[in-house]
């Protein structure tokens, strides 16, 4: 009789401080908060941080991510730039002239960070595959305030007709004495009809570019099936050739094709983008 009573007593008495709990709020999230367990900052000074509270089997504890921030542009920039670091060691190549570039992307292209967008141009242009495969050129990538032969830009369409002093169309890349222009609608929307993975294009557009401050011109396809020449332009057409990125694809050997160009008709203006 008197443990039945006991075992009553203890169950109102639980009952009671859950309720006062949850008046005073103590002890229990507001509503709608998740409940997680406590993560510390880093380790306590002298080893590993510990702690006596053990994670369920159904928390997910978890770092919050950054905000990913959505590609967009407007048609025209303001024409101001912000440049990426130096590279920290030295380029793949060991011999040949040394040419100093700069990677500089214009502040109005939102969600393409500056140093994602080095990292991606210095890879194509370390790779084994690359201008530097054939022992002419050693290339390698300076800050704002060192030294350089050349800068590349990431710019919108509108700048891209501003800095290449061309005929304007807003929708090629070019190089103008020592600007190397890569328009951002390119690397983000690539071209119809390519057949290869943007990622792949974007290695043609910097290698193309760049070819022509080498002091190459345009080629034509060497024959229908073979791969493109880097120096072809693919952006406009393959003419029978299918998708190439690389001036050495397979070596210290240049591949090439016949000296010249098509009359091909450049696609319609394109204005600002964003990403949906």
């Amino acid at each position: 009789m008197s443990t039945k009573v006991t075992r009553r007593w203890g169950t109102a008495s639980m009952a009671s401080l859950l309720v006062m709990a949850l008046l005073t709020g103590c002890g229990l999230p507001a509503a709608g908060q998740p409940v997680t367990e406590p993560v510390a900052a880093g380790p306590l000074a002298g080893g590993p941080a510990t702690t006596s509270a053990r994670p369920t089997a159904t928390t997910d504890v978890r770092p919050s991510s950054a905000p990913v921030i959505p590609v967009s542009y407007p048609a025209t920039g303001g024409n101001r730039w912000s440049v990426a670091s130096g590279e920290k060691s030295p380029g793949r190549a060991t011999i040949g002239r040394l040419l100093r570039y700069r990677v500089a992307v214009e502040r109005d292209i939102r969600g393409l960070p500056v140093a994602d967008i080095a990292t991606a141009i210095t890879t194509t242009l370390n790779d084994p595959r690359g201008w530097t495969a054939g022992g002419a050129w050693r290339l390698r990538r300076v800050g704002a305030d060192e030294p350089t032969d050349f800068t590349i830009y990431l710019a919108t369409p509108g700048t891209r007709d501003t800095l290449c002093q061309d005929v304007p169309d807003a929708y090629t890349s070019c190089r103008n004495g020592a600007r190397v222009v890569l328009n951002v609608a390119r690397w983000v929307k690539g071209v119809p009809r390519y057949g290869a993975s943007l990622d792949t294009y974007r290695q043609y557009m910097v290698n193309h570019e760049v070819g022509h401050k080498l002091g190459y011109g345009h080629e034509r396809c060497p024959g229908r099936g073979r791969p493109a020449p880097v120096m072809q332009q693919q952006t406009l057409g393959l003419h029978g050739c299918v998708a190439n990125a690389w001036p050495y694809p397979k070596g210290k050997v240049r591949y090439s094709g016949p000296v010249g160009a098509y009359d091909d008709e450049i696609p319609r203006r394109e204005g600002a983008y964003s990403a949906r």
